[in-house]
């Protein structure tokens, strides 16, 4: 086991300046719901956990419409990173960077998933900042996910994740731009209709040994109250080989796995999930988890293990909820996690080697905001206490004016962690002060 020193004194005076009651663990960690409070609590290295006994019941508060209206970055303004860090500009200018991905030869590919189009950039003179976007490829179905297969050093194809299915390029290393059109690879559709509407981001993986690879795709609706038969291709990861062949689907009642990824050291697949909205501010929380083969995580019917959903009265399936999988990691509710990925760098403390990094896109069903960070889940040889810390915070203005919506993260091969926020069109470097 791995020696973790929380930050007890920083978290402690960061609860008593935000006049927080006593509901720190003596550990440091903010437990609960209510003393977890929302985006005004959230300062780089405050840890929190929340639990099943943690769970209010259904619309114990009134369901909220508070999306977010992007104002602009305030002059000065900052993201807000741990002690022992720094945080710079990328890249800027972009459009609508959404998911990000290190080649072999330390490129970094971005899905622009409005304009369909995976941009490559490169930092040929070493100053920390890309001097090169080139066009990779275009034409695609609001891409997302993206990965190159063979894992390894020498690639041969680059694979991207349409929102209708998965394409790939012939690839070999620094190319700029395919070699080759699109292959497609599988489609997701249902009784002969493409899967459109609801959750479009699709997010993709390899296995360890590149045998495997898998498709995660998000539900159509928030509760499917109306069981339409469209739901039954749809919230859960599949799991086929790397031509598509031999398709099934991995695990299931999962609403929205936006972000999928191997943790390197038990070669386990977890994922990031946006859960149901409607039920209140702090139903349902979203979660990080690992992923069982041929699990069940409850989506439309119950939730967080055997919590139904009392929108599910005329259809409850009882029979499902024993078969229900408690996640890893719960996190504020409505936090809306996007992509994550796993630090394989060697820039950053040995402590942080496997441990897992979040994007939050922020909440819009919370009467107050949550999520807008980036947040780190530490772990001991791959598993997790249920503990998050929050990594990068600083996007909300005192007044609750949102500048930047974290989405893509990424290890850059001199081991920063890259971050896209769609927000302003804009990649950020986090990296080990020197």
């Amino acid at each position: 086991m791995r020696s973790r020193k929380s930050p007890l004194f920083f978290v402690l005076a960061t609860s008593l300046a935000l006049g927080l009651h006593a509901g720190a663990a003596p550990d440091g960690v903010l437990e609960g719901g209510g003393v977890n409070g929302d985006w005004k609590t959230c300062t780089p290295g405050v840890k929190h956990r929340i639990t099943v006994r943690d769970l209010p019941p259904p619309f114990a508060t009134r369901s909220s419409s508070n999306g977010a209206k992007i104002t602009a970055r305030p002059a000065g303004a900052m993201p807000q990173v741990p002690p022992g860090f720094e945080i710079t500009e990328y890249a800027t200018g972009l459009d609508n960077p959404r998911h990000l991905t290190t080649a072999p030869n330390g490129d970094i590919f971005v899905s622009e998933s409005g304009p369909g189009e995976i941009h490559v950039l490169r930092d040929t003179n070493g100053d920390g900042k890309p001097d090169l976007n080139a066009v990779f490829a275009s034409g695609l179905k609001q891409p997302f996910g993206l990965a190159f297969y063979p894992p390894g050093p020498d690639p041969k194809y680059v694979y991207v994740a349409d929102t209708d299915g998965v394409v790939r390029f012939p690839y070999a290393n620094a190319d700029t731009k395919a070699r080759g059109s699109a292959e497609p690879v599988t489609s997701l559709s249902a009784g002969g209709h493409l899967t459109g509407g609801g959750h479009w981001t699709r997010d993709i993986t390899f296995s360890k040994d590149g045998k495997m690879l898998f498709v995660s795709i998000g539900s159509l609706s928030n509760t499917d109250e109306n069981n339409d038969p469209i739901e039954q291709a749809r919230a859960r990861i599949f799991v086929m080989n790397p031509d598509g062949s031999e398709k099934r689907t991995f695990a299931s009642g999962i609403r929205n796995p936006v972000g999928i990824a191997i943790q390197p050291e038990t070669g386990e697949l977890w994922t990031s999930v946006n859960e149901r909205d409607g039920l209140g501010d702090d139903l349902v929380p979203d979660y990080i988890t690992s992923v069982r083969d041929g699990g069940f995580y409850g989506w439309p019917y119950y939730y967080i293990g055997a919590h139904p959903d009392p929108r599910h009265v005329k259809n409850p399936h009882p029979e499902l909820a024993a078969k229900v999988i408690v996640p890893d990691v719960l996190v504020h509710a409505h936090s809306a996690s996007l992509n994550m990925v796993f630090y394989e760098g060697t820039q950053f403390p040995a402590e942080y080697q496997g441990d897992a990094f979040a994007a939050f896109h922020g909440s819009w069903n919370r009467a107050t905001r949550t999520g807008y960070k980036v947040v780190r889940v530490p772990l001991d040889h791959g598993r997790s206490n249920g503990v998050y810390e929050d990594f990068v915070t600083g996007f909300i203005t005192p007044d609750g004016q949102v500048w930047g919506r974290p989405v893509g993260l990424t290890v850059a091969r001199d081991g920063a962690l890259l971050m896209s926020e769609d927000a302003h069109n804009t990649i950020w470097r986090i990296a080990a002060k020197k």
